[in-house]
C-alpha cells in the first residue's frame, strides 16, 4: 500500500503540512507569550505551544492521508522516548519536526522550517521541507527528484579550488571526541560555522548555496526530510565510520551530508584525522 501512496499525487501531504503551519506556528510567529515557551533539558532546548499543537496537528491529518501508518514527532517522543521504537518497526512512519528551529521562531527568527518525512524498514520515502515565512516547500520522492516550489532542484558540485562551505554542530553541544572531529573541519581551503536550522541547511545543501554539513547527533526528526532531499539532489552522507546515515540510529558520529561524493569523502578525511 505505501508503494501506491508513494507513487500517486503527494500533494495532499503538502496541504495538510501547510494548514498546520497556517494553524498553529504562523499565528504564534513573533507572537509568543512566555507561559508558551518551555525550556526541555536546557535553556537552548525550547519547546512551544506552536510545537506541541502543529505535531497534533500532523499527526492526525498524516495518518488519516495513510491509514495504517504512525508519527515518530520530536515532542512525542520527548514525552515518551519508546515511540521512537517505531522507526524500527513494520508500519509506515512519518517523522516530523514541527518546528526545526524553535530557537529562532522564540526569538522571532524566520530561519525555522516544518519537517516531514515518510519512512519504511528504515528507508526515506518522500520528504517535506517547509519555510512557513518565506512559504518555500521543499519535496523529495525517492528516485524522482527532488523540487522546491515545483521547480528541480540539483546541488551541483564546487569548483575545484573553491573554499569548502560548511555548517556543523556547534562544538559547545557535543562529546569531546565529536569536538576533536569537528575541529579538523578549521583549516584552510573550508569555512565552517555553527548551524541554524538543520532543516534548512540541508535545503542549502540541496540548492547547491552550502557545500555540506557536519553533524554530531542523530535525531530522526533532524535528518531524515533533508538527506534524502540532498540525495535527490545529487548529493550523499557518510559518518565518520564510512557508512551512510540510518535513520533508526547506532551511527557513528559525525556524519556528513554533502554536494557530491567527493565533497563528502573530503569532510569525512577531516572529520577523521
Amino acid at each position: 500500500m505505501i508503494d501506491d501512496f508513494v507513487a500517486g499525487d503527494l500533494s495532499d501531504v503538502e496541504e495538510a503540512i501547510r494548514k498546520a503551519a497556517a494553524a498553529e506556528i504562523m499565528p504564534r510567529y513573533r507572537q509568543l507569550a512566555a507561559h508558551e515557551i518551555v525550556e526541555k533539558t536546557g535553556p537552548h532546548d525550547l519547546v512551544t505551544t506552536a510545537d506541541r499543537q502543529a505535531e497534533e496537528h500532523l499527526t492526525a491529518s498524516l495518518t488519516a492521508l495513510l491509514p495504517g501508518s504512525v508519527v515518530v514527532g520530536e515532542e512525542a517522543v520527548h514525552a515518551d522516548p519508546a515511540v521512537y521504537d517505531a522507526l524500527r518497526g513494520d508500519a509506515p512512519v512519518w517523522i516530523v519536526d514541527p518546528v526545526d528551529g524553535t530557537r529562532q521562531f522564540v526569538h522571532g527568527d524566520p530561519g525555522f522550517c516544518t519537517l516531514v518525512a515518510l519512512a519504511e524498514h528504515g528507508k526515506v520515502l518522500a520528504s517535506w521541507t517547509y519555510a512557513p515565512v518565506r512559504d518555500d516547500m521543499a519535496t523529495a520522492v525517492r528516485g524522482r527528484g527532488a523540487r522546491l516550489n515545483g521547480e528541480p532542484l540539483r546541488a551541483g558540485s564546487p569548483g575545484p579550488d573553491a573554499v569548502l562551505r560548511v555548517a556543523m554542530s556547534h562544538p559547545d553541544y557535543t562529546t569531546p571526541d565529536q569536538k576533536r572531529a569537528l575541529l579538523g573541519l578549521n583549516v584552510d581551503g573550508v569555512d565552517a560555522r555553527p548551524c541554524g536550522s538543520a532543516g534548512l541547511e540541508y535545503l542549502s545543501v540541496a540548492r547547491g548555496d552550502l557545500d555540506g554539513v557536519a553533524f554530531s547527533w542523530e535525531n530522526a526528526w533532524d535528518h531524515a526530510a533533508g538527506l534524502l532531499l540532498v540525495e535527490e539532489a545529487g548529493g550523499t552522507d557518510v559518518t565518520v565510520a564510512g557508512e551512510r546515515f540510518r535513520i533508526a540510529g547506532g551511527n557513528t558520529l559525525p556524519f556528513t551530508s554533502a554536494r557530491t561524493d567527493a565533497v563528502a569523502r573530503r569532510i569525512r578525511a577531516l572529520l577523521t584525522a
